[in-house]
């Protein structure tokens, strides 16, 4: 006798509510697989629930959301404040269908100033905090680098690590280009390079006219006692500095500190537009893309936007939004306990703060536009995939692998993503191939690693694909020797069901000339082409030539690092100071390798023990 399938709807709410008191609290509504439908917070949890204990009244989306609950999930908190800040983390972590969540979870990079080292480096940093001192966030790593750009050019700040500060012997291209005063090789002194230091940290906060007025002062002066080299020196950084104020373009002047957001809604699509003012600078702008339906309000919208964007990153002292939210107050306060200072949210209705909140809005209303036009064309592309290999349905996830080695070295394998949004990069992987048995050039059995690696982790992670990241379509890089190959692979890891599809060059390995290899176990034969003027081939070119560049360029990443390795970071004891030491005197880590017991315990700094140690360590691996 079957089971009887788990009742379902208003009446599951009902009898849930009985249990409810008008504590605050979070609430979760689970389907009948214990899927988590939707996460909400409530200031009584027993008042709101009760509003889903009847179809009527609610949107069309809602409706669905109340007939698939069958069961609901509480938890009470101590406050109102303490339940949104669990509400946010629960649906960031959950990812439940009815709510608003964004697509996008990257971090931005800000601008790191060491303080470990006697000359401070300045950087590009993106993740968790250290020491240094950190100025941001920038909306990407193009403007960061911009940036840089500056505070280079102006300050003559370093930006080498410190291994190759204390490895050089001799001042980088940097240096002369003027874009370092290479501290490297005492070419400044320790009280000037840390006058320049924190120059470059009030540039970053704003007080540039303060830096310009001293420059001024100390080139009036340098020139008064006739040091025309300095008082030159000095005369070209204020003229730098001159010329990054001109390219910044226009800058508010009453808002130094303040995130502008701007929300645009249209189709059942929504793009939200953030403006990072830092110091009175424009630090850049970014696109985010929230998954929402057609029946949210903006504020909802917003509101959602507002708890899962800051959640993890650190909010300015004002947020600026084109569309006020229902708990504005209470978010603040959120926002506010974790930045522990205050956080002001505004919606502006005049002024200077008004006019960014409608450039913010202006671009986010340009970039849905652009989007939505994309989606047409590419969902359109992926009807002409379904049409092409004769597939079921359009594909919603298509992933394309390729390899890359020279002659096996180095070898790793990459996968791209291109879904009805365009390429996914966010869900690239890329594989550096571990296994011993694969001999050099073996491209069936770096492939067979990398299928093996990618499906095994689906299947123990989803083996119900119940989420978005199976894919509906692969396509590799090879024709029929590496799709047999490919079949034989997927059938060892039980999931034949997926349609593969090999992309080879064709005659003369020619553009335009592809030919298609399909496994005659899912209805393939003979190879075939599609006309050299069809859109779904181009598209198909598109989407191989994306898996190569990502698999090239990890591969040469990965060639870069081995080739700056240097042997000396190999032997115990080795540090900075010794490793100087030794390349100061031999010239080249080679050198070293190839040096006589002797020879090594003649180096200043290096004991003769350490010598027997440098010695023994090169010796006896030759």
């Amino acid at each position: 006798m079957s089971d009887s399938p788990k009742q379902t709807g208003p009446e599951v709410i009902k009898r849930f509510l009985k249990t409810l008191d008008g504590s605050p609290g979070v609430y979760r509504m689970l389907d009948a697989q214990q899927r988590v439908l939707y996460v909400g917070k409530a200031r009584s949890l027993k008042n709101r629930v009760s509003s889903y204990t009847r179809l009527n009244g609610h949107s069309a989306r809602i409706r669905r959301m109340i007939s698939e609950t069958a069961s609901m999930m509480v938890l009470t908190t101590e406050t109102e404040l303490e339940a949104l800040l669990l509400e946010q983390n629960l649906i960031k972590q959950l990812k439940p269908r009815y709510n608003v969540l964004l697509r996008d979870d990257k971090s931005f990079p800000n601008i790191e100033i060491t303080t470990a080292h006697r000359f401070p480096q300045v950087r590009k940093h993106r993740g968790r905090k250290g020491k240094g001192t950190y100025f941001g966030p920038f909306a990407s790593a193009g403007a960061v680098n911009r940036v840089l750009n500056q505070l280079q050019r102006v300050f003559l700040l370093r930006n080498c690590t410190d291994a190759q500060f204390e490895g050089r012997t001799r001042p980088c291209l940097n240096y002369q280009i003027k874009r370092c005063s290479a501290p490297c090789v005492g070419y400044v002194s320790e009280r000037d390079y840390e006058a320049a230091v924190r120059d470059s940290a009030r540039f970053l906060r704003g007080e540039t006219t303060e830096i310009q007025k001293r420059l001024a002062e100390e080139m009036e002066q340098a020139s008064a006692e006739m040091e025309f080299e300095r008082a030159a020196a000095l005369r070209d950084r204020i003229k730098a500095m001159t010329n990054v104020q001109s390219t910044q373009g226009v800058n508010p002047q009453s808002t130094p500190e303040a995130d502008v957001v701007g929300l645009h809604m249209e189709g059942g699509q929504a793009c939200i537009q953030v403006f990072f003012i830092r110091a009175g600078q424009n630090w850049g702008n970014t696109d985010v893309y929230p998954k929402v339906a057609d029946d949210m309000s903006a504020a909802e919208v917003m509101e959602a936007f507002l708890g899962q964007f800051y959640d993890g990153r650190e909010p300015p002292r004002q947020i600026l939004l084109s569309h006020g939210v229902e708990e504005g107050d209470l978010i603040a306060e959120a926002l506010s306990e974790k930045a522990r200072r205050k956080v002001v949210l505004l919606h502006p209705k005049r002024g200077e703060k008004f006019d960014l909140v409608q450039s913010a809005t202006r671009n986010a209303r340009e970039s849905l536009g652009r989007k939505m036009s994309e989606s047409a064309t590419q969902a359109k592309l992926l009807r002409g995939l379904q049409e092409a290999f004769d597939l079921p349905a359009a594909p919603r996830r298509v992933e394309v692998y390729d390899n890359s080695h020279i002659q096996g070295a180095h070898a790793v394998g990459a996968m791209i993503v291109a879904t009805p949004d365009g390429f996914e990069k966010s869900q690239y992987r890329k594989y550096n191939i571990k296994g011993d048995e694969i001999t050099a050039g073996d491209d069936f059995g770096m492939m067979k690693e990398v299928l093996t690696r990618r499906f095994q982790r689906l299947l123990k992670e989803d083996p119900d694909r119940k989420s978005d990241t199976w894919p509906d379509l692969l396509l590799i890089d090879g024709g029929a020797g590496q799709i047999s190959a490919v079949w034989q692979i997927m059938g060892d890891l039980g999931v034949q069901d997926i349609p593969v599809v090999g992309v080879a060059k064709g005659v003369d390995r020619d553009h335009g000339k592809e030919e298609f290899h399909r496994p005659r176990e899912q209805g393939g034969g003979r190879p075939f082409a599609l006309k050299r003027n069809d859109p779904v081939l181009y598209f198909v070119q598109r989407m191989r030539d994306e898996a190569h560049r990502f698999a090239i360029g990890t591969h040469r990443a990965k060639r870069a690092k081995a080739l700056v390795a240097n042997p000396l970071d190999e032997v115990a004891g080795i540090g900075p100071t010794r490793k100087r030491a030794l390349l100061t005197h031999f010239g080249s880590a080679k050198a070293v390798s190839r040096a006589s017991l002797a020879d090594l315990k003649a180096v200043d700094g290096i004991s003769a023990a350490m010598a027997e140690t440098i010695h023994r360590h090169f010796h006896e691996r030759a």
